[in-house]
């Protein structure tokens, strides 16, 4: 039992201080630039770049190869125990999704322009939003919250918080997206 402890103790302390290990280190590009790449077709682009993301556990929405438009569906963000995982770029991310009920999506569009390719890359975070379940009166109070068990915990939602629940837009993960762009030109790289 003691051995588990510590290996479970070590395993929690590495989640937490790896993400730390990339924090401080600059980013390949500027996240507000698209990637752009030569000797490659648009076509070999869209191939990486849907293989970098499916490997990153999105799912694929939407794939316009006309349009060059690759869509993800939400992704919901990875907790601290999940080591695969690696939609949580940098320190503050992994704790936002360790806090909260995190999602993010990701858009990429694929222009071609006198034989280079660009990838532009654009990642939306938005956060779960439940309100309160408020007790009318004293007889009323248990209701507040859910029944759990030692091992598995439950959400029950009342119809007024069903209604009210939203995910709320926070904006682009810069840091993902570039993240998306180094994976998709190290894709490419190495097909060559």
């Amino acid at each position: 039992m003691d051995t588990l402890r510590i290996v479970c103790t070590v395993l929690a302390l590495a989640a937490l201080v790896l993400p730390l290990g990339c924090a401080g280190q600059g980013q390949a590009y500027q996240p507000e630039e698209p990637l752009h790449l030569d000797g490659v077709s648009r076509t070999e682009t869209m191939q990486a770049a849907e293989d970098a993301l499916s490997r990153m556990h999105f799912v694929i929405e939407k794939l316009d190869a006309e349009q060059g438009i690759i869509r993800t569906e939400p992704l919901r963000g990875a907790q601290v125990f999940e080591l695969w995982r690696s939609d949580n770029v940098g320190l503050r991310n992994t704790a936002e999704a360790n806090l909260h009920t995190i999602r993010r999506a990701v858009e990429l569009r694929i222009m071609e322009e006198q034989g280079r390719v660009s990838v532009d890359c654009s990642v939306r975070v938005q956060r779960l939003s439940l309100p309160e379940n408020e007790a009318a009166s004293i007889s009323q109070a248990y209701q507040m919250h859910s029944a759990s068990t030692p091992s598995v915990q439950q959400l029950q939602l009342t119809p007024q918080q069903r209604q009210g629940m939203a995910w709320i837009d926070l904006g682009q993960d810069r840091a993902l997206a570039a993240s998306i762009l180094e994976r998709i030109e190290k894709r490419l790289a190495r097909a060559d």
